[in-house]
């Protein structure tokens, strides 16, 4: 048995490749944002037929600007990155992929991405596409180390695949499609401040500044979650006043949105890391059944 030298490079292992790719773009988070984006698109009032090519489509392009946004920010943060337990493995922070080829493959994904959009939907979808991976990968992402003011900033690019969806579908920025982007807007504090909350120990040690409160998880932080939970209340009735919802679609998402409220509410009373993990749980549902609530309202 020959002994290999210990800075021997691994055998290449497409398998371990494609994981690495999948980590980098982070698989499952664009999942969720393309998600969005597609079920806007459907609830377009002009897309009047499914057409599971143009879908197919759409979540292509949208999985390709999204990988992109965040193979960006792991480059970026690839320091950061490697004193987080959470996100020591990623592969640009543990150093089995270089910062260079994170950028070389942003870069193709981008362009390709927002081409897609362009040619198979239209210019305006394409240009708000390539705004929103600007504004998280050069704007958000740099900010979230400066001023917790990152968290507003960074919920405008969470919020456009609801607009970017209802454009691609819809060829203009009507009220329905803002009437979705501001249920994501808002949904995305609670969602992000549960996160800050549980993570807090990491983001401290990495230097970043997520949580409205300088002094941390406080009873401050808890009622900015309550705030913006309740501000979800009217701004969820909107898609049944602009003709999106029926009735039976806005009481899901009234509930959905109460509940909510409550979360939040049981997070100011608890003021603990269970009570954090509940809302951020909470919200991972939130989002998929108000949607498809809307979505339901159309089929």
């Amino acid at each position: 048995m020959v002994a290999t030298d210990a800075s021997t490079p691994a055998p290449f292992s497409l398998s371990a490749r494609l994981k690495d790719y999948m980590q980098l773009t982070k698989f499952t988070l664009s999942l969720t944002v393309v998600f969005s984006c597609v079920i806007c698109y459907l609830l377009a009032p002009k897309v009047v037929e499914y057409n599971w090519w143009m879908i197919l489509l759409l979540f292509i392009a949208g999985m390709l600007i999204t990988g992109s946004a965040n193979a960006i920010n792991q480059a970026v943060e690839k320091d950061t990155d490697a004193v987080m337990k959470r996100t020591a493995r990623r592969p640009v922070a543990s150093g089995r992929m270089s910062q260079q080829e994170a950028y070389t493959f942003a870069l193709i994904a981008g362009i390709l991405g927002v081409l897609m959009m362009w040619y198979f939907f239209n210019g305006s979808s394409a240009l708000l596409s390539a705004f929103s991976l600007f504004l998280y990968a050069y704007i958000y992402t740099p900010l979230k180390k400066i001023n917790s003011i990152a968290v507003l900033v960074g919920a405008f690019p969470g919020a456009l695949p609801c607009l970017i969806g209802w454009v691609a579908g819809n060829d203009d920025f009507s009220a329905g499609g803002w009437a979705l982007f501001g249920i994501q807007f808002l949904w995305q504090f609670p969602h992000f401040w549960a996160i800050a909350w549980v993570a807090h120990t990491d983001y401290s040690k990495a230097g970043f500044k997520l949580l409205p409160s300088d002094k941390g998880p406080t009873r401050f932080t808890a009622m900015q979650t309550v705030m913006y939970a309740v501000l979800m209340i009217p701004v969820g009735i909107l898609p049944y006043y602009f003709g999106i919802a029926g009735k039976t679609s806005m009481w899901i998402v009234l509930v959905c949105n109460l509940f909510m409220v409550v979360q939040c509410l049981r997070l100011y009373k608890g003021m603990d890391v269970k009570s954090a993990r509940r809302v951020m749980f909470s919200s991972y549902i939130y989002l998929p059944v108000v949607l498809l609530a809307l979505l339901a309202n159309k089929l």
